[in-house]
């Protein structure tokens, strides 16, 4: 199965694609869209959409995962984070896939073993899971993590969503 790991910003949003096989992992690629910052806010989001297009189609994964938002101290750069996530979760979903969300401290702790690991521990980590990846930015090796934790996780997922679909219907 391939999977797109998403960590989405208003200035970068990183991406990485893995393939998993059981539970062998397979660097793919990984790279980030960068937005010009000098363009309006909707232009921005367009760029990104466009972006996150491009690399699906390019890659056609079977599933994505993003990264939630964390609540910044600067309520104006949180909400236009918060329109970022709402492209990066669109764009996926628009184009058929299953989408998976997971909170920075549950990503931290699937790669580190640690909710609190700092962005060296988390790069570090990514390099020892993929080796061949490029990891131009800590945003996209950021993303690659995500994809890595919702390869950890996904069957779970899946499973969970089935026993809750089987208890309502009872």
């Amino acid at each position: 199965m391939r999977l797109l790991g998403l960590d989405p910003g208003i200035r970068i949003t990183g991406w990485g694609v893995i393939d998993v096989e059981g539970n062998r992992l397979a660097h793919v690629d990984d790279g980030v869209i960068r937005l010009d910052v000098t363009a309006t806010l909707a232009y921005r989001l367009v760029q990104l959409y466009g972006g996150l297009c491009k690399v699906i189609a390019e890659f056609t994964p079977e599933a994505a995962a993003v990264e939630e938002a964390f609540v910044n101290r600067n309520p104006a750069s949180t909400l236009k984070l918060g329109l970022a996530r709402g492209v990066v979760l669109l764009a996926p979903a628009n184009a058929g896939l299953d989408v998976a969300e997971y909170s920075a401290n549950f990503i931290k702790k699937a790669i580190v073993g640690n909710g609190h690991a700092t962005k060296e521990q988390m790069t570090m980590m990514v390099r020892t899971l993929l080796p061949s990846a490029r990891l131009e930015t800590a945003d996209a090796a950021d993303a690659l993590a995500v994809a890595v934790c919702h390869a950890h996780y996904r069957e779970t997922n899946v499973r969970w969503a089935e026993s809750m679909k089987e208890g309502a219907s009872t």
